[in-house]
């Protein structure tokens, strides 16, 4: 999955793809390089970040999801918690919904019912602006999974089919390093627990550069090996700014799983 912040304040590339000539761009390089779905996104969810309102939103995203769709057959997923907006980018093409809320606005999920597209359904302790300031769990693993099949759940219960439903457990959003290092290391877990394919998003985030020791570093490589920790350890899908590094990468580790 390749993202596409359409955003001028996104923590990775802010900015960069706020014209909608350069977002279309960026979405269609992904297609090129591989990715299953492109991710088209115009509110920002960095830690500490404030929300912005509809109108905003679907200015931002509509016309590129449109420009997208015209020029390549490539899944389109919008990241939004508005049904208004997933409605209309529904509209321009987009094929699933991204909610980092899941569900927090009941009428998201009848819309996703309604219009059969997919759903992916994210946990976040706390919203963007208060995420990150003290993330608190007893077992973090059980607690998302909990609350992320009770999500499912809620969308099943709603008319959405459950194949239709991935869940991710949202690296980064309300967690510190170590509940980050536990929840990919228990993606099967998670899996397992949910009935759902788990969508992983570890690309560049600040928690590698703890890991690193170094927050200032380049989190390229280290967002690459990551990505294949958490395939190996069940990951369906990567959400990743890097689409061809991460192509290359699973192509070599699927290359040496397949000899016997």
């Amino acid at each position: 999955m390749g993202v596409v912040n359409v955003t001028p304040d996104s923590f990775s590339d802010g900015g960069r793809f706020l014209e909608r000539e350069a977002a279309i761009a960026e979405g269609l390089r992904h297609a090129a390089e591989g990715a299953a779905i492109v991710d088209v996104g115009g509110e920002s969810t960095r830690p500490g970040s404030d929300g912005v309102d509809s109108e905003t939103e679907l200015a931002r995203v509509v016309s590129v999801i449109a420009g997208i769709r015209a020029a390549s057959p490539v899944a389109i997923s919008i990241d939004t918690t508005k049904p208004v907006v997933a409605r209309a980018a529904i509209e321009a093409g987009a094929t699933m919904v991204n909610d980092v809320t899941a569900l927090a606005d009941p009428q998201m999920a009848a819309l996703i019912a309604e219009t059969g597209v997919d759903l992916c359904l994210m946990h976040m302790q706390g919203t963007p602006r208060t995420m990150q300031l003290n993330p608190t769990y007893g077992d973090v693993v059980a607690e998302v999974a909990a609350w992320l099949l009770e999500r499912v759940d809620r969308a099943v219960a709603a008319g959405v089919p459950r194949g239709h439903i991935a869940v991710d457990p949202g690296i980064g959003f309300g967690k510190d390093l170590q509940h980050n290092l536990a929840l990919l290391a228990a993606t099967a877990t998670i899996d397992r627990a949910c009935g759902a394919p788990v969508v992983v998003g570890v690309s560049r985030k600040s928690f590698l550069g703890r890991v690193l020791g170094d927050l200032s570093r380049d989190r390229a490589t280290a967002s690459v090996v990551a990505g294949l920790e958490a395939v190996a350890r069940g990951a369906w899908m990567l959400r990743v700014h890097d689409v061809e590094s991460h192509r290359d990468a699973l192509a070599v580790r699927y290359a040496i799983g397949g000899v016997t």
